[in-house]
């Protein structure tokens, strides 16, 4: 990759569920069994059925392949919605007596945002990034010609 820090996953699954030795709960010294470390009232339901566990949530959220799903899906939706939005306004601005160059400037935009679009669906989020923000400036430099 890129040699970053940042740009790799350092941890795996197993180092992220180890936790230090201070770290565990308490046992209180009257609990006999499990279950009363789990369920203290001692209404013999059990709680662990009822109420879903927030761990599994937080190990989705932190999952690598769930976070690189994520972005993806996000670059690809920003990207398709900034080349719908400059379509948009490019047609907005040919219908009107703006110069031919505003309308162009907001169609490469919508272009480049449309490619951004499609990198970020492959996973090239970080080139997918760069693209969009290139693609809004041309169409704001755009803007400036009328």
């Amino acid at each position: 990759m890129s040699g970053r820090g940042d740009s790799e996953i350092s941890e795996t699954r197993k180092e992220r569920s180890e936790t230090p030795e201070g770290d565990h709960a308490e046992v209180p010294a009257d609990a006999e069994t499990l279950d009363d470390v789990q369920n203290p009232a001692g209404d013999g339901e059990d709680a662990a059925e009822d109420t879903e566990d927030p761990a599994d949530d937080e190990e989705d959220l932190d999952d690598p392949a769930q976070v690189a799903r994520r972005a993806r899906w996000t670059a690809a939706v920003t990207g398709v919605l900034l080349a719908l939005a400059g379509l948009a306004a490019s047609t907005l601005r040919a219908t009107g007596s703006a110069p031919a160059l505003v309308p162009a400037a907001y169609g490469l935009g919508a272009a480049v945002c449309a490619l951004a679009a499609f990198l970020g669906s492959r996973g090239r989020t970080r080139r997918a990034l760069w693209l969009l923000v290139t693609g809004v400036m041309v169409m704001a430099l755009g803007d400036q010609f009328d």
